[in-house]
C-alpha cells in the first residue's frame, strides 16, 4: 500500500484549517477541514484527526471496524462541542471528516461535511461520499444543476459537521478493495476548483505520486486558490 499526502494553504487564506493523519501501521487514513473563527478551525480539524486516531489505536481489536470507526467519530464529535462550549476562542467550531480504515483488503470510509473520498478503478473515477451541504442537498433532489451550484452563493454552507452539535449522523460505507485501486481524499479546496475529469486525467497519468499530487493541487492554485486544499491518496497494491 502506498500513500502520500500534500497540505496547502493557499492563495487567500491566512492558516491552514486542514489536517490529515497517515497512520501506515493501522491503515488508518483521515482528511478534515475545520471552521471558525479566529483558529478554532484549526483547532477542530487537529482534534478531529488526532481522537480517531487514538482511539482506533488503543481499541483496534475490540469491535467490527466500522462500527469502532463510527465510535470514534462519534467520541470526537462529542470532544469538539464541548471544547467549543469551554473555550470562549472556539465558541462556533466545527470541522468535516473523511476517514478509511483497511483492514484485510476491505476498506471502512466514514463520513461527515463536504470533504470527499473519490475511488478510481480501472481507470473510472467515482465519488464515494455524498457532501453534507447545502449545495449538495438541493443537487441530490434535483433543485439545481451542477453549472449552478459552481457559483450558488451559498455552496459552502454545511448541513453536517463534527463539534457543531452534541450528536450527528455518520455516512459509513464498506468496500472491498482491488488491486491498484486508488482512494483520493480531498478538502474542498479541491473540489470546488478541480473537476472529475481533471482528476480523472492526472490520476490516469504514469508518474509517480508525489507528481500526481503537486498536479492536482496545481490545478486548484491555477483556479484561484481560495481555499485551503489537502489531497491524500492511498494505491492498494
Amino acid at each position: 500500500m502506498l500513500v502520500k499526502a500534500i497540505s496547502h494553504t493557499g492563495l487567500v487564506r491566512q492558516n491552514n484549517e486542514d489536517a490529515y493523519i497517515i497512520l501506515p501501521e493501522l491503515k488508518l487514513f483521515a482528511v478534515a477541514d475545520g471552521m471558525g473563527g479566529h483558529a478554532a478551525g484549526e483547532v477542530a480539524s487537529e482534534m478531529a484527526v488526532s481522537r480517531i486516531a487514538n482511539y482506533v489505536s488503543n481499541s483496534v481489536s475490540m469491535n467490527e471496524p466500522g462500527a469502532l470507526l463510527v465510535e470514534a467519530i462519534n467520541q470526537a464529535n462529542r470532544e469538539i462541542y464541548l471544547g467549543a462550549k469551554k473555550d470562549i476562542a472556539c465558541t462556533g467550531m466545527g470541522t468535516t471528516l473523511s476517514t478509511v480504515w483497511v483492514r484485510k483488503d476491505i476498506a471502512y470510509l466514514a463520513h461527515v461535511g463536504d470533504s470527499r473520498i473519490y475511488l478510481f478503478r480501472d481507470q473510472i473515477l467515482k465519488q464515494l461520499t455524498k457532501d453534507h451541504s447545502f449545495i449538495g442537498e438541493m443537487l441530490r433532489n434535483g433543485n439545481i444543476t451542477p453549472e449552478e451550484a459552481e457559483h450558488h452563493p451559498q455552496r459552502n454552507m454545511l448541513t453536517r459537521a463534527l463539534g457543531v452539535e452534541s450528536e450527528v449522523s455518520i455516512d459509513s460505507i464498506v468496500l472491498p478493495l482491488h488491486s491498484n485501486d486508488i482512494l483520493l481524499f480531498c478538502t474542498d479546496g479541491l473540489s470546488s476548483y478541480v473537476s472529475s475529469e481533471e482528476i480523472s486525467n492526472v490520476l490516469v497519468k504514469d508518474i509517480e505520486m508525489p507528481t500526481k499530487l503537486e498536479q492536482l493541487l496545481n490545478h486548484a492554485l491555477t483556479q484561484g486558490g481560495h481555499d485551503n486544499v489537502t489531497v491524500l491518496l492511498m494505491q492498494n497494491n
